[in-house]
Protein backbone atom coordinates (compact mmCIF):
# COMPACT_ATOMS: atom_id res chain seq x y z
CA UNK A 1 0.00 0.00 0.00
CA UNK A 2 2.79 2.69 0.83
CA UNK A 3 4.37 2.08 -2.08
CA UNK A 4 1.28 3.66 -4.20
CA UNK A 5 0.92 6.10 -1.76
CA UNK A 6 1.11 9.84 -3.28
CA UNK A 7 3.75 12.06 -1.45
CA UNK A 8 1.41 14.05 0.34
CA UNK A 9 -0.39 10.83 2.26
CA UNK A 10 3.18 9.66 2.72
CA UNK A 11 4.15 13.18 4.91
CA UNK A 12 0.52 12.71 6.53
CA UNK A 13 1.82 9.18 8.01
CA UNK A 14 4.71 10.70 9.26
CA UNK A 15 4.72 11.83 13.65
CA UNK A 16 6.75 14.51 14.74
CA UNK A 17 10.06 14.14 16.88
CA UNK A 18 8.34 15.27 20.07
CA UNK A 19 9.25 13.42 23.38
CA UNK A 20 8.50 15.26 25.97
CA UNK A 21 6.67 18.27 26.73
CA UNK A 22 9.47 20.12 27.98
CA UNK A 23 10.88 20.60 24.84
CA UNK A 24 7.75 22.93 23.56
CA UNK A 25 8.62 26.20 25.07
CA UNK A 26 8.20 29.86 24.37
CA UNK A 27 6.81 31.03 21.11
CA UNK A 28 5.82 27.00 20.25
CA UNK A 29 3.98 27.15 23.06
CA UNK A 30 2.25 30.14 22.72
CA UNK A 31 1.14 29.26 19.08
CA UNK A 32 -0.04 25.51 20.12
CA UNK A 33 -1.98 27.34 22.45
CA UNK A 34 -3.54 30.10 20.42
CA UNK A 35 -4.42 27.25 17.64
CA UNK A 36 -6.07 25.50 20.11
CA UNK A 37 -9.61 25.65 20.29
CA UNK A 38 -11.28 25.72 23.69
CA UNK A 39 -8.06 25.44 25.47
CA UNK A 40 -6.47 28.70 27.33
CA UNK A 41 -3.30 28.86 28.63
CA UNK A 42 -4.27 28.63 32.33
CA UNK A 43 -6.39 25.62 31.70
CA UNK A 44 -2.64 23.84 30.17
CA UNK A 45 -0.74 24.64 32.91
CA UNK A 46 -3.83 23.19 35.50
CA UNK A 47 -4.05 19.72 34.27
CA UNK A 48 -2.93 17.21 35.10
CA UNK A 49 -2.64 15.38 31.50
CA UNK A 50 1.12 16.00 30.25
CA UNK A 51 1.29 18.52 27.30
CA UNK A 52 2.93 16.14 25.42
CA UNK A 53 -0.17 13.52 25.41
CA UNK A 54 -2.74 16.99 25.05
CA UNK A 55 -0.37 18.16 21.97
CA UNK A 56 -0.52 14.13 20.67
CA UNK A 57 -4.41 14.25 21.05
CA UNK A 58 -5.18 17.11 19.14
CA UNK A 59 -2.69 16.21 16.30
CA UNK A 60 -4.61 13.07 15.85
CA UNK A 61 -7.75 14.87 15.11
CA UNK A 62 -5.71 17.25 12.91
CA UNK A 63 -4.29 14.24 10.92
CA UNK A 64 -7.73 12.38 10.82
CA UNK A 65 -9.15 15.26 9.34
CA UNK A 66 -6.59 15.76 6.97
CA UNK A 67 -6.93 12.09 5.76
CA UNK A 68 -10.55 12.09 5.20
CA UNK A 69 -10.58 15.05 3.15
CA UNK A 70 -7.74 13.24 1.06
CA UNK A 71 -9.45 9.80 0.90
CA UNK A 72 -12.11 12.17 -0.77
CA UNK A 73 -10.06 13.55 -3.77
CA UNK A 74 -8.57 9.91 -4.20
CA UNK A 75 -12.53 8.89 -4.97
CA UNK A 76 -11.89 9.95 -8.01
CA UNK A 77 -8.77 7.24 -8.97
CA UNK A 78 -9.26 4.23 -10.39
CA UNK A 79 -10.33 1.75 -8.18
CA UNK A 80 -8.98 -2.17 -8.08
CA UNK A 81 -11.91 -3.92 -7.72
CA UNK A 82 -12.56 -7.73 -7.14
CA UNK A 83 -11.63 -8.89 -11.09
CA UNK A 84 -12.90 -12.17 -12.48
CA UNK A 85 -9.50 -13.36 -13.42
CA UNK A 86 -9.58 -16.87 -14.79
CA UNK A 87 -6.06 -16.86 -16.13
CA UNK A 88 -5.04 -20.20 -16.78
CA UNK A 89 -7.89 -22.06 -16.39
CA UNK A 90 -9.81 -24.78 -19.28
CA UNK A 91 -13.28 -24.50 -19.67
CA UNK A 92 -15.09 -27.02 -21.61
CA UNK A 93 -18.66 -25.76 -22.96
CA UNK A 94 -21.25 -28.46 -24.29
CA UNK A 95 -24.19 -27.60 -26.12
CA UNK A 96 -22.92 -24.27 -28.55
CA UNK A 97 -24.39 -24.68 -32.45
CA UNK A 98 -24.63 -20.80 -33.16
CA UNK A 99 -23.50 -17.72 -32.06
CA UNK A 100 -26.75 -16.01 -30.13
CA UNK A 101 -27.55 -18.18 -27.81
CA UNK A 102 -26.63 -18.95 -23.78
CA UNK A 103 -23.90 -21.01 -24.44
CA UNK A 104 -21.96 -18.60 -26.68
CA UNK A 105 -22.67 -15.90 -24.21
CA UNK A 106 -20.83 -18.15 -21.03
CA UNK A 107 -18.10 -18.93 -23.41
CA UNK A 108 -17.57 -15.25 -24.15
CA UNK A 109 -17.51 -14.06 -20.34
CA UNK A 110 -15.33 -17.27 -19.49
CA UNK A 111 -12.77 -15.67 -22.50
CA UNK A 112 -13.07 -12.30 -21.39
CA UNK A 113 -12.10 -13.39 -18.00
CA UNK A 114 -8.86 -15.16 -19.56
CA UNK A 115 -10.15 -18.97 -19.98
CA UNK A 116 -9.46 -20.74 -22.52
CA UNK A 117 -12.34 -22.16 -24.35
CA UNK A 118 -13.39 -25.79 -25.44
CA UNK A 119 -16.92 -26.27 -27.03
CA UNK A 120 -18.78 -29.50 -27.72
CA UNK A 121 -21.34 -29.09 -30.43
CA UNK A 122 -24.33 -31.44 -31.57
CA UNK A 123 -23.07 -33.65 -34.21
CA UNK A 124 -25.65 -33.20 -37.17
CA UNK A 125 -25.14 -29.10 -36.76
CA UNK A 126 -20.98 -29.43 -36.48
CA UNK A 127 -20.21 -28.67 -40.03
CA UNK A 128 -22.62 -25.70 -40.29
CA UNK A 129 -21.10 -24.42 -36.90
CA UNK A 130 -17.44 -24.92 -38.14
CA UNK A 131 -17.83 -23.51 -41.38
CA UNK A 132 -19.22 -20.49 -40.37
CA UNK A 133 -16.32 -19.96 -37.54
CA UNK A 134 -13.80 -20.27 -39.93
CA UNK A 135 -15.49 -18.36 -42.89
CA UNK A 136 -15.60 -15.36 -40.09
CA UNK A 137 -19.38 -15.07 -40.23
CA UNK A 138 -19.53 -15.11 -36.15
CA UNK A 139 -16.52 -12.48 -35.97
CA UNK A 140 -18.99 -10.04 -34.93
CA UNK A 141 -20.11 -11.26 -32.13
CA UNK A 142 -16.59 -12.74 -31.23
CA UNK A 143 -15.79 -9.48 -29.83
CA UNK A 144 -14.19 -9.44 -26.04
CA UNK A 145 -14.74 -5.67 -24.45
CA UNK A 146 -10.65 -5.31 -24.84
CA UNK A 147 -11.65 -5.08 -28.50
CA UNK A 148 -9.83 -8.84 -29.21
CA UNK A 149 -11.45 -11.89 -30.90
CA UNK A 150 -12.84 -14.80 -28.90
CA UNK A 151 -10.36 -17.83 -29.35
CA UNK A 152 -12.15 -21.00 -29.58
CA UNK A 153 -8.98 -23.63 -28.68
CA UNK A 154 -10.83 -26.78 -30.20
CA UNK A 155 -13.85 -28.16 -31.11
CA UNK A 156 -15.84 -30.93 -30.42
CA UNK A 157 -18.27 -33.81 -31.84
CA UNK A 158 -21.25 -34.53 -29.14
CA UNK A 159 -24.16 -35.90 -28.41
CA UNK A 160 -24.79 -36.03 -24.77
CA UNK A 161 -27.73 -38.14 -25.01
CA UNK A 162 -26.02 -41.34 -25.85
CA UNK A 163 -22.58 -42.04 -22.85
CA UNK A 164 -20.58 -44.67 -24.57
CA UNK A 165 -20.80 -46.35 -28.18
CA UNK A 166 -22.50 -49.12 -27.37
CA UNK A 167 -25.54 -46.94 -26.03
CA UNK A 168 -25.63 -45.64 -30.14
CA UNK A 169 -28.76 -47.51 -32.26
CA UNK A 170 -27.37 -48.69 -35.60
CA UNK A 171 -29.82 -46.23 -36.87
CA UNK A 172 -27.95 -43.54 -36.11
CA UNK A 173 -24.13 -44.84 -36.58
CA UNK A 174 -25.51 -45.41 -40.24
CA UNK A 175 -27.54 -41.57 -40.28
CA UNK A 176 -26.03 -39.45 -42.58
CA UNK A 177 -25.72 -36.46 -40.55
CA UNK A 178 -23.43 -37.97 -38.51
CA UNK A 179 -21.52 -38.95 -41.22
CA UNK A 180 -17.66 -38.10 -41.32
CA UNK A 181 -17.78 -37.83 -37.60
CA UNK A 182 -16.44 -40.11 -34.77
CA UNK A 183 -15.41 -39.84 -30.63
CA UNK A 184 -18.70 -37.90 -30.16
CA UNK A 185 -20.55 -40.04 -27.12
CA UNK A 186 -20.42 -38.13 -23.53
CA UNK A 187 -17.62 -40.66 -22.81
CA UNK A 188 -15.53 -40.55 -25.58
CA UNK A 189 -15.45 -37.03 -25.82
CA UNK A 190 -14.13 -36.63 -22.50
CA UNK A 191 -11.43 -39.11 -22.90
CA UNK A 192 -10.71 -36.74 -26.33
CA UNK A 193 -10.39 -33.64 -24.07
CA UNK A 194 -7.66 -35.52 -21.41
CA UNK A 195 -5.69 -36.81 -24.46
CA UNK A 196 -5.45 -33.09 -26.06
CA UNK A 197 -5.33 -31.06 -22.55
CA UNK A 198 -4.71 -33.20 -19.59
CA UNK A 199 -7.57 -31.26 -17.18
CA UNK A 200 -10.24 -28.71 -17.26
CA UNK A 201 -11.15 -26.36 -14.56
CA UNK A 202 -14.99 -25.42 -15.86
CA UNK A 203 -18.16 -27.91 -17.07
CA UNK A 204 -20.87 -25.84 -18.66
CA UNK A 205 -23.61 -27.96 -19.41
CA UNK A 206 -25.89 -25.51 -22.50
CA UNK A 207 -27.88 -28.58 -23.33
CA UNK A 208 -32.15 -29.16 -23.61
CA UNK A 209 -33.82 -30.87 -26.50
CA UNK A 210 -37.59 -32.19 -26.06
CA UNK A 211 -39.34 -33.31 -29.65
CA UNK A 212 -42.81 -32.54 -28.20
CA UNK A 213 -42.18 -29.16 -26.05
CA UNK A 214 -45.29 -27.79 -28.13
CA UNK A 215 -47.43 -30.49 -26.86
CA UNK A 216 -49.53 -30.35 -23.17
CA UNK A 217 -47.98 -32.82 -20.55
CA UNK A 218 -51.04 -34.84 -20.86
CA UNK A 219 -51.04 -35.31 -24.35
CA UNK A 220 -46.92 -35.77 -24.30
CA UNK A 221 -45.54 -39.40 -25.10
CA UNK A 222 -43.83 -41.61 -22.48
CA UNK A 223 -40.88 -41.59 -25.33
CA UNK A 224 -41.16 -37.77 -25.61
CA UNK A 225 -41.11 -36.84 -22.01
CA UNK A 226 -38.35 -39.44 -21.30
CA UNK A 227 -36.44 -38.10 -24.25
CA UNK A 228 -37.01 -34.53 -23.28
CA UNK A 229 -35.31 -35.64 -19.30
CA UNK A 230 -32.94 -37.72 -21.39
CA UNK A 231 -31.60 -34.52 -23.69
CA UNK A 232 -32.14 -31.99 -21.39
CA UNK A 233 -31.15 -33.32 -17.36
CA UNK A 234 -29.61 -36.39 -17.76
CA UNK A 235 -26.99 -35.23 -20.03
CA UNK A 236 -25.68 -33.32 -17.19
CA UNK A 237 -25.23 -36.43 -14.80
CA UNK A 238 -23.76 -37.99 -17.41
CA UNK A 239 -21.17 -35.13 -18.66
CA UNK A 240 -20.34 -34.67 -14.76
CA UNK A 241 -19.65 -38.39 -14.26
CA UNK A 242 -17.07 -38.65 -17.33
CA UNK A 243 -15.48 -35.08 -16.84
CA UNK A 244 -15.02 -35.04 -12.82
CA UNK A 245 -11.81 -37.64 -13.63
CA UNK A 246 -10.14 -34.52 -15.84
CA UNK A 247 -11.23 -31.91 -13.27
CA UNK A 248 -9.21 -30.16 -11.29
CA UNK A 249 -9.89 -30.04 -7.58
CA UNK A 250 -11.82 -26.81 -7.12
CA UNK A 251 -13.57 -26.52 -10.76
CA UNK A 252 -17.02 -25.50 -11.10
CA UNK A 253 -19.86 -27.28 -13.31
CA UNK A 254 -22.94 -25.00 -14.34
CA UNK A 255 -26.21 -25.94 -16.38
CA UNK A 256 -28.67 -23.11 -17.73
CA UNK A 257 -32.58 -24.21 -16.57
CA UNK A 258 -35.88 -22.29 -16.49
CA UNK A 259 -38.75 -21.29 -14.31
CA UNK A 260 -40.53 -23.74 -15.70
CA UNK A 261 -39.48 -25.93 -13.56
CA UNK A 262 -41.20 -24.63 -10.87
CA UNK A 263 -43.96 -22.46 -12.23
CA UNK A 264 -46.56 -23.25 -14.48
CA UNK A 265 -45.69 -21.91 -17.95
CA UNK A 266 -48.24 -22.80 -20.68
CA UNK A 267 -46.91 -23.87 -24.31
CA UNK A 268 -43.65 -25.34 -22.35
CA UNK A 269 -44.57 -28.77 -22.73
CA UNK A 270 -43.30 -32.30 -23.81
CA UNK A 271 -41.56 -33.02 -20.56
CA UNK A 272 -39.63 -29.40 -20.59
CA UNK A 273 -40.75 -28.62 -17.21
CA UNK A 274 -40.04 -31.86 -15.81
CA UNK A 275 -36.39 -32.24 -17.45
CA UNK A 276 -36.02 -28.49 -15.57
CA UNK A 277 -37.00 -29.80 -12.38
CA UNK A 278 -34.91 -32.85 -12.48
CA UNK A 279 -32.13 -30.68 -13.58
CA UNK A 280 -32.31 -28.01 -10.49
CA UNK A 281 -32.90 -31.30 -7.74
CA UNK A 282 -30.02 -33.26 -9.69
CA UNK A 283 -27.73 -29.74 -8.82
CA UNK A 284 -28.45 -30.04 -5.51
CA UNK A 285 -27.19 -33.79 -4.93
CA UNK A 286 -24.56 -33.10 -7.69
CA UNK A 287 -23.37 -30.52 -5.65
CA UNK A 288 -22.89 -33.06 -2.79
CA UNK A 289 -21.42 -35.94 -4.30
CA UNK A 290 -18.97 -33.78 -6.50
CA UNK A 291 -18.08 -31.82 -3.53
CA UNK A 292 -17.29 -34.14 -0.95
CA UNK A 293 -15.53 -36.63 -3.40
CA UNK A 294 -13.64 -34.43 -6.10
CA UNK A 295 -13.39 -30.89 -4.34
CA UNK A 296 -16.06 -29.17 -7.28
CA UNK A 297 -18.97 -26.95 -7.19
CA UNK A 298 -22.35 -27.92 -9.01
CA UNK A 299 -24.80 -24.80 -9.91
CA UNK A 300 -27.29 -23.90 -12.31
CA UNK A 301 -28.66 -20.53 -13.55
CA UNK A 302 -32.16 -20.03 -13.93
CA UNK A 303 -32.45 -17.85 -16.68
CA UNK A 304 -35.22 -15.46 -18.67
CA UNK A 305 -37.02 -15.63 -21.81
CA UNK A 306 -34.21 -15.33 -24.77
CA UNK A 307 -34.58 -14.46 -28.35
CA UNK A 308 -32.41 -17.36 -29.55
CA UNK A 309 -32.82 -19.97 -32.42
CA UNK A 310 -33.40 -22.55 -30.03
CA UNK A 311 -36.12 -20.67 -28.27
CA UNK A 312 -37.44 -19.30 -31.25
CA UNK A 313 -38.45 -23.17 -32.10
CA UNK A 314 -40.46 -23.17 -29.19
CA UNK A 315 -42.84 -20.59 -30.79
CA UNK A 316 -43.96 -18.61 -28.10
CA UNK A 317 -40.40 -16.98 -27.36
CA UNK A 318 -41.69 -13.21 -27.95
CA UNK A 319 -44.83 -13.88 -25.76
CA UNK A 320 -42.54 -14.95 -23.14
CA UNK A 321 -40.50 -11.67 -23.34
CA UNK A 322 -43.62 -9.34 -23.62
CA UNK A 323 -44.61 -11.01 -20.22
CA UNK A 324 -41.47 -10.47 -18.98
CA UNK A 325 -41.38 -6.72 -19.61
CA UNK A 326 -44.39 -6.15 -18.53
CA UNK A 327 -44.51 -7.84 -14.59
CA UNK A 328 -40.50 -8.34 -13.84
CA UNK A 329 -39.40 -6.16 -11.21
CA UNK A 330 -36.57 -4.87 -13.67
CA UNK A 331 -38.52 -3.85 -16.99
CA UNK A 332 -35.69 -4.34 -19.50
CA UNK A 333 -34.82 -7.16 -21.79
CA UNK A 334 -32.39 -10.03 -20.97
CA UNK A 335 -29.35 -10.21 -22.75
CA UNK A 336 -27.49 -13.08 -23.42
CA UNK A 337 -24.45 -10.94 -21.90
CA UNK A 338 -25.65 -11.25 -18.33
CA UNK A 339 -26.40 -14.68 -17.89
CA UNK A 340 -22.87 -15.12 -19.27
CA UNK A 341 -21.40 -12.90 -16.55
CA UNK A 342 -23.15 -14.38 -13.97
CA UNK A 343 -21.84 -17.64 -15.22
CA UNK A 344 -17.89 -16.39 -15.30
CA UNK A 345 -18.67 -15.03 -11.98
CA UNK A 346 -19.84 -18.73 -10.43
CA UNK A 347 -17.06 -20.22 -12.27
CA UNK A 348 -14.46 -18.11 -10.08
CA UNK A 349 -12.58 -18.25 -6.97
CA UNK A 350 -15.21 -15.54 -6.19
CA UNK A 351 -18.15 -17.47 -5.62
CA UNK A 352 -16.13 -20.37 -3.80
CA UNK A 353 -18.52 -20.68 -1.09
CA UNK A 354 -21.35 -20.83 -3.51
CA UNK A 355 -22.51 -24.83 -4.74
CA UNK A 356 -26.09 -26.39 -4.88
CA UNK A 357 -27.63 -23.23 -5.95
CA UNK A 358 -30.10 -22.30 -8.60
CA UNK A 359 -29.59 -18.54 -9.14
CA UNK A 360 -32.13 -16.84 -10.56
CA UNK A 361 -30.91 -14.23 -13.44
CA UNK A 362 -34.64 -12.99 -15.16
CA UNK A 363 -35.03 -9.18 -14.14
CA UNK A 364 -36.34 -11.03 -10.64
CA UNK A 365 -39.54 -12.11 -12.56
CA UNK A 366 -39.27 -15.39 -10.38
CA UNK A 367 -40.16 -13.06 -7.21
CA UNK A 368 -43.41 -12.26 -9.01
CA UNK A 369 -46.66 -13.93 -7.22
CA UNK A 370 -49.12 -12.30 -10.01
CA UNK A 371 -49.49 -10.81 -13.35
CA UNK A 372 -49.51 -6.90 -12.73
CA UNK A 373 -50.12 -6.23 -16.17
CA UNK A 374 -53.46 -8.49 -15.72
CA UNK A 375 -56.71 -5.72 -15.95
CA UNK A 376 -57.49 -6.73 -12.29
CA UNK A 377 -55.22 -4.38 -11.05
CA UNK A 378 -55.84 -1.48 -13.47
CA UNK A 379 -56.91 0.78 -10.64
CA UNK A 380 -53.65 -0.07 -8.37
CA UNK A 381 -50.85 2.12 -8.64
CA UNK A 382 -48.53 0.07 -9.48
CA UNK A 383 -45.04 1.70 -10.82
CA UNK A 384 -43.57 1.38 -13.89
CA UNK A 385 -39.89 2.04 -15.28
CA UNK A 386 -38.76 5.14 -16.56
CA UNK A 387 -38.45 4.72 -20.26
CA UNK A 388 -35.18 5.88 -21.77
Amino acid sequence: MAANATPSTQIVAQRPAISAYHRISGPSFAHFVSKTKGVTREKLWSVKQPFSEIFEANLLKSKRHVIKAMSGASDKQTLPGLPIDLRGKRAFIAGIADDNGYGWAVAKSLAAAGAEILVGTWVPALNIFETSLRRGKFDESRVLPDGSLMEITKVYPLDAVYDCPEDVPEDVKTNKRYSGSDNWTVKEVAESVKKDFGTIDILVHSLANGSEVSKPLLETSRKGYLGAVSASSYSFISLLKHFVPIMNPGGATISLTYIASERIIPGYGGGMSSAKAALESDTKVLAFEAGRKHDIRVNTISAGPLRSRAAKAIGFIDMMIDYSLENAPMQKELTAEEIGNVAAFLASPLASAITGAVIYADNGLNAMGVGVDSPVFKDLDIPRAKQS
